[in-house]
């Protein structure tokens, strides 16, 4: 048989078990069961309020259990050890039977729902959720949630510390399905956290072994070391991409050079309008030098 189908057996196999103890001890108050099986055989403990109903007057009853999980089951040997539920009101599963018969005797489910849960806080569990789901009141169905306390809903806290349990109450107008979820008292929850006072936090702190500059001053195992400021400034740090830049405004420059016969003409015509600068300047020489004659001019004859 393949893993996976091992698998499906096996859960399978489980769950019939777990129903077929149930029915035959619910008077007992069953509170559940774990099935190992080990080379001598199937090793089942049972959970239960009443051990002596489970066990029975001289063993009957447990025998009479043992034969019929050999030709139902098809168990190896199974080894039936009965043990005693040390406060039923921890145990969702033996709690929800509980409240499953309640309803089936008659009590109105708010009264009883509020009174289970009461019970379940009162002995010391963390928190409780009730669900109670069918035609509570009337023709139709609904949901009623009774909540207390911190109850955990996913995750690997919801399946390795919350204890749960699934009842069912057959009423006149229908079935009634209840469902316990309780955390014990002593269930450690990852987010938990704990406030200590009058302490020194120095007592609480690791020092590490050794002086902290030695550490510090420690170079890494396998860190190469690091390279020289100077060494870096002295090296070519022109990089490869300002040496393409270079090369091509060189062959710009080369292609440049050739000029036409076109731009040399041009240039000569620019270099034309010199001339009548030179001519302005001696005419502007000449009327500084009769202004000055006549200057003088003046002075003489005022002198005269």
């Amino acid at each position: 048989m393949a893993d996976e189908h091992q698998f499906i057996h096996d859960g399978l196999q489980r769950t019939q078990i777990d129903e077929f103890f149930a029915d035959e001890l619910s008077r007992a108050g069953y509170g559940g069961m774990e099935v190992a099986k080990t080379p001598m055989g199937t090793q089942i403990v049972l959970k239960a309020e009443k051990p002596g109903m489970v066990i029975g007057k001289g063993g009957k009853n447990i025998r009479k259990i043992t034969t019929e999980l050999e030709e139902r089951f098809d168990l190896d040997d199974p080894q039936v050890d009965v043990q005693e539920v040390d406060e039923p009101d921890l145990n969702a599963q033996i709690v929800a039977d509980r409240l499953a018969n309640a309803l089936e005797r008659g009590w109105y489910f708010r009264k009883a729902g509020h009174t289970t849960i009461d019970r379940i806080m009162d002995a010391g569990a963390l928190g409780a959720e009730i669900v109670l789901s069918g035609k509570v009141t009337g023709a139709r169905s609904r949901v009623e949630k009774f909540n207390r306390g911190y109850v955990k809903h996913n995750g690997e806290p919801a399946e390795e510390i919350v204890d749960s349990g699934v009842g069912t109450a057959v009423m006149k107008l229908g079935t009634i399905g209840v469902r316990v979820k309780i955390i014990p008292p002593d269930a450690e929850l990852p987010d938990d956290f704990e406030v200590y006072e009058d302490v020194e936090v120095e007592d609480f702190v690791e020092e590490p072994e050794g002086d902290v500059e030695e550490l510090l001053e420690e170079p890494e195992a396998g860190a190469e070391p690091a390279a020289d400021p100077e060494e870096i400034v002295e090296g070519d740090t022109t990089p490869p991409e300002e040496e393409v830049v270079g090369e091509e405004l060189d062959e710009e420059l080369v292609d440049a050079e050739p000029a036409t016969d076109a731009d040399e003409t041009d240039a000569d015509e620019t270099d034309e309008p010199d001339e009548p600068t030179e001519d302005l300047d001696e005419d502007v020489e000449e009327e500084a030098a009769e202004l000055v004659e006549e200057m003088e001019a003046e002075t003489d004859e005022e002198g005269e």
